[in-house]
């Protein structure tokens, strides 16, 4: 793991949401002489040391804020968070500390502060005070979500690297590479290139976004178990996804490994496998250090245990992974008993599923101790095309829960603008995505931006397509 050498902040920004505040530039240089900068705002920084900031004053007293005009003020701040910062990491105990490496970790989507703790407030500053501040960071904090997407190596003929507009998105997720017999990666033909494309078109394009290479997929998952089954294989897993870390210049690992302890696809697993995966991510960590996403696509409950049911505790897990991707989508297929194929939650309360929804999955893993702010949604921009003679969506008509979805489409879509208009029957039992709709004439644009059925499909009836 890289040591930080060095911790600047000469430049600040200002920002006006959800209250006007000043953004700190922080400039953070590894003894490797690597560096980067990330943008954090002043807070009261306190670990029941003797060190003492400068005061945090109230910054919403104003339509525009003495903060944003008193460069006395912000030049005390600079020095005084500079300091502390220098501080704790000349101390050893803070040079392994989760809150201070997550403070100064590029990226860090979740935390803004350090250490703000009301009551352990120390003098300089009033609890009242304090509370007010902790109020605006957790409003601003709600206000930014994380927008995520998986870009499979076929999306580069329709959507190629450089036509993205990486305004939308945070992170990338290329998918897929997969584990082999050797305990190392494949990769498609072309993909590693088109990855390349990928990684410069974000870098170039400036707005941040991250890079992530995701491993594994439905189809990729035979070789995990073999991958983790001992020191040996996990050092060599390990030591490949780092080098695509550093060979691409990506910003992390999501392992999609589907599942521990489960055949999916018709994989080799072992009651061993969770257990196997925690040293991996143990091991994955240390090598990539704390600045690095760590994420893996989950089903809606947590992995298997040894005895073939969910974890009930994944706090080790969550210690070490900056996120879980969780895969609500494809609880139902096509079918002649339709479900729903991205369910909420089981609103009817007659699902035979009612684990397998967006709530369900919220509350599973936050039971687990995952926590919440690490959870990501996972959300299809696709459903299924169903022949059915059913009136009604129902529960009773869901079919057999013990039948694993099937998660990540990979393939491009089908060209249906050679059918006629409205004719998705060579799409019957097959995934189709939202501008397909719209291509195979199921649904129209009107002029003020909003879609309506056509050609005899109707949207709020059973008629519709279900996404």
């Amino acid at each position: 793991m890289a040591t930080v050498q060095n911790i600047s902040i000469l430049e600040h920004t200002t920002s006006s949401s959800p209250n006007p505040h000043i953004l700190y530039l922080v400039k953070v240089l590894f003894k490797n002489g690597q560096q980067y900068e990330v943008l954090r705002r002043y807070s009261q920084e306190y670990l029941g040391d003797s060190f003492t900031l400068p005061p945090k004053r109230v910054l919403a007293n104003a339509i525009v804020p003495s903060t944003w005009v008193d460069d006395e003020l912000i030049a005390e701040r600079k020095a005084g968070l500079v300091g502390y910062l220098n501080y704790l990491n000349a101390i050893p105990e803070y040079q392994t500390n989760d809150a201070f490496l997550q403070f100064l970790s590029y990226p860090s989507f979740h935390m803004d502060s350090l250490f703000t703790s009301v009551k352990d407030a120390p003098a300089m500053v009033s609890r009242n005070l304090l509370a007010v501040n902790q109020a605006f960071e957790q409003a601003e904090t709600q206000a930014a979500p994380i927008a995520a997407a998986y870009y499979p190596t076929w999306s580069s003929w329709s959507n190629p690297p450089n036509k993205l507009n990486f305004a939308k998105f945070d992170i990338i997720f290329f998918a897929f590479a997969t584990p082999n017999a050797s305990s190392t990666l494949n990769w498609d033909d072309g993909s590693q290139d088109t990855l390349r494309k990928l990684v410069f078109s974000a870098r170039q394009s400036g707005k941040g976004t991250k890079i992530v290479l995701s491993v594994g997929g439905w189809g990729g998952s035979y070789w995990f178990s073999n991958a983790v089954i001992n020191a040996t294989n996990r050092t060599k897993f390990n030591d490949a996804l780092v080098g695509a870390v550093q060979s691409f210049g990506l910003d992390g690992i999501d392992i999609d490994w589907e599942y521990p302890n489960s055949e999916g696809a018709g994989n080799p697993h072992s009651p061993a496998d969770s257990a196997n995966f925690l040293s991996l991510l143990k091991l994955l960590r240390a090598s990539l250090g704390p600045l690095k996403i760590i994420s893996a696509a989950v089903a809606h409950m947590p992995w298997l245990g040894a005895n073939g049911k969910p974890l009930t505790n994944v706090s080790e897990f969550a210690k070490l992974m900056t996120f879980v991707n969780i895969m609500n989508y494809d609880v139902c297929g096509a079918s002649s008993k339709p479900g729903p194929n991205a369910p909420l939650g089981n609103l009817c309360g007659t699902s035979k599923q009612p684990q397998a929804t967006a709530q369900a999955a919220l509350a599973q893993w936050t039971r687990a101790g995952f926590p919440a702010s690490k959870l990501m949604l996972g959300l299809a921009f696709y459903g299924y095309v169903s022949k059915s003679t059913a009136k009604k969506l129902s529960g009773s008509l869901m079919p057999d829960p013990s039948v694993s979805p099937v998660a990540h489409p990979r393939g491009p879509p089908k060209d249906l603008s050679v059918a006629p208009a409205g004719d998705l029957s060579t799409m019957w039992g097959q995934q189709i995505a939202f501008k397909q709709l719209v291509q195979a004439g199921a649904l129209q644009k009107r002029a003020d931006g909003n879609y309506v059925g056509a050609n005899g499909y109707t949207l709020g009836g059973f008629t519709a397509l279900y996404l």
